[in-house]
């Protein structure tokens, strides 16, 4: 399994990582489409770093990667699935990972995906990795669904492959184009309304009142709770993502991991002219405190993530007023 990287410019060292990535990437793409067949990838096998169950796919992913980018140039390996940075050599390059994203979706058939970011070593493997995203020389995701995708961004825009299953090569296709400034659908477990931060309860209050509301306009909603499926949707036609921490034990900054999570995502958004925050202030210039940090996090036309953190800044009785009254958007 191969990737096109030919006219990309990148140095051996990170085309030799990708190329590891995309091999990795296929093998678990033909993994799931034969779950069940021999093995049941959704049964549980125990509990991360993190605090969440562990599939088996989460550690049969884990574990491929981790034996795949051994003897490359990627000196340190950050997991989702590991209590602590894993030192494979001596190479130039740190990678963070979360080897299987959206694993509940395992046993449902729905898209789930590998989300990475690579950056240069630092002075000790941990400070490799607690650093602003702003410093990531490569981020992106392999999407496991109806295609097998790889979207990957070095710095200067968005690249995108897909698996041609039959030749065993990622082919590259157009580049993402920009994101719009503005959209009229947005993704959130609207489930947990009832514990979001005032601030969030209200800007979803305004787009859920749709045409009779201050937006004048109609919005769609979408959740599939696999940050990878969702980005991948907006990269493609726009939306907003929100996933702000609440007032329930444990969700106080949300449940996403900074590292290699919504750091990654945030880079791949950026470079599509998006915009990527806490609900506040912008994730790339954030600084995690430790490995499995969690943030809260709204990403998408920039527009929108703009909007949200303008709600943040509302005096506490226009966030609990009406929508209709809502100061910052009555006319």
């Amino acid at each position: 399994m191969t990737i096109e990287l030919e006219d990309l410019g990148l140095n051996p060292e990170l085309a030799d990582v990708m190329q590891r990535l995309a091999r990795v990437g296929g093998q678990i793409a033909r993994l799931i489409s034969r779950n069940g067949l021999e093995t049941d990838l959704a049964a549980g096998v125990g509990t991360n770093a993190g605090g969440d169950g562990q599939k088996a796919l989460d550690v049969i992913a884990d574990d491929a990667f981790r034996a795949a980018l051994a003897g490359s140039a990627v000196a340190h390996y950050a997991s989702e699935e590991q209590d602590e940075v894993v030192t494979l050599g001596e190479g130039a390059l740190a990678l963070a990972i979360d080897p299987l994203d959206g694993s509940s979706n395992i046993d449902v058939n729905v898209s789930i995906g590998t989300i990475f970011s690579i950056f240069p070593t630092a002075e000790s493997p941990e400070a490799s990795f607690l650093r602003p995203g702003t410093e990531q020389i490569a981020a992106g995701y392999i999407i496991y669904g109806p295609q097998c995708a790889l979207v990957c961004s070095f710095g200067r825009g968005v690249h995108h492959w897909v698996l041609d299953l039959d030749a065993g090569i990622f082919r590259r296709m157009a580049d993402i184009r920009p994101l719009p400034a503005e959209t009229s659908e947005f993704a959130i477990n609207a489930s947990n309304y009832r514990h979001w931060p005032k601030p969030v309860r209200a800007f979803i209050d305004d787009l859920m009142a749709g045409a009779d509301g201050p937006r004048g306009k109609n919005f769609n909603m979408r959740w599939i709770a696999s940050l990878v499926a969702e980005t991948h949707r907006i990269l493609m036609r726009g939306g907003v993502f929100l996933y702000p921490g609440d007032d329930r034990k444990g969700y106080e900054r949300g449940r996403l991991r900074h590292v290699y999570e919504c750091a990654p995502i945030a880079f791949l958004i950026a470079q599509a002219g998006g915009g990527a925050s806490d609900g506040c202030d912008p994730i790339l210039t954030a600084l995690p405190d430790r490995l499995h940090a969690r943030t809260p996090f709204v990403f998408g036309c920039a527009g929108k993530v703009a909007c949200v953190a303008a709600y943040h800044d509302l005096p506490g009785q226009e966030t609990s007023a009406l929508f209709g009254t809502r100061g910052l958007f009555r006319s």
